[in-house]
């Protein structure tokens, strides 16, 4: 969620925090959350990751209408020690990474117009609430997302922010998972929308790679369609532990010497769980 910016507007907090303004939602808005959560909550059974679903229980996001925050982050607390703020858009680095390694998760108050139901392109509440929000009741997953802010942090410190987010692409927006011999759904930005829920693990275009710390770091992404790769973790677990029990110093000045990946290439030592056709940006 990064700004250009390095002000917070008019009516921001020093933390670029803000009113979530609840009471200021129309009927309309409302609905339109309720279409978007009606049409995923059918759609992801099956397909998302177990502890999803649990994360949607806890929350108890069934309720119609855009969440209020403060009884959100009541629930929130009580599981993993985390809550949601809003902000009025995109935030600057610095700000995200410190919401991030103090358990807060910044949340945009507005919602798309119901024309704009399958693409959007800044987050709005429901794809930071919906999509992001009940993983976060996952303690693993939870840790992952403050590990994830003070890396960040470091990151800052160092140069190498280009080469973090692309880790936070690669898992918190558009990661897969493995459960048994299927592939689960994770990333907020699969989760939240509707059509690359199904392109995701149903698409012949997409790779769909194992996951490798330094080759998500060094690999282009896009942020005008679906994805053209998507990287597989093993679990929760080992995510949390690489990230945690690795040096990433190194890594970055390994990197620096290092040219990107380009998005569709395929590595000799990939793990390759399926190579994709990339027929969806051939078309």
């Amino acid at each position: 969620m990064a700004s250009d910016l390095t002000t917070p507007p008019e009516g921001a907090a020093a933390d670029w925090t803000i009113p979530q303004g609840w009471d200021r939602y129309t009927p309309e808005e409302h609905a339109t959350w309720d279409t978007l959560f009606e049409r995923q909550a059918r759609l992801l059974p099956g397909r998302v990751t177990p502890e999803f679903l649990e994360g949607l229980d806890v929350l108890r996001l069934s309720k119609p209408g855009i969440p209020d925050f403060a009884e959100l982050s009541d629930r929130l607390m009580a599981a993993t020690g985390w809550q949601v703020v809003a902000v009025p858009g995109l935030v600057p680095d610095e700000v995200f990474f410190d919401h991030l390694a103090n358990r807060r998760f910044v949340s945009g108050n507005f919602i798309r117009r119901p024309d704009q139901l399958d693409y959007l392109e800044e987050p709005d509440v429901f794809h930071d609430v919906f999509g992001h929000v009940p993983l976060l009741t996952n303690p693993v997953f939870a840790d992952y997302m403050q590990a994830y802010g003070r890396g960040g942090q470091r990151a800052a410190a160092m140069g190498a922010i280009e080469r973090l987010s692309r880790l936070y692409w690669y898992t918190v927006e558009f990661g897969l998972v493995r459960s048994g011999d299927a592939l689960k759904l994770y990333g907020a930005g699969i989760v939240s929308s509707y059509t690359e829920s199904v392109f995701a693990l149903e698409d012949p275009s997409p790779n769909r790679l194992g996951f490798d710390l330094q080759r998500v770091m060094r690999t282009k992404y896009r942020i005008d369609d679906f994805q053209q790769n998507y990287f597989v973790i093993d679990s929760f677990d080992d995510l949390l532990d690489q990230t945690l029990n690795t040096d990433f110093a190194p890594l970055y000045a390994a990197m620096a010497d290092q040219s990107d990946i380009e998005i569709e290439t395929i590595l000799p030592d990939d793990r390759v769980y399926t190579r994709g056709t990339q027929a969806r940006v051939r078309a």
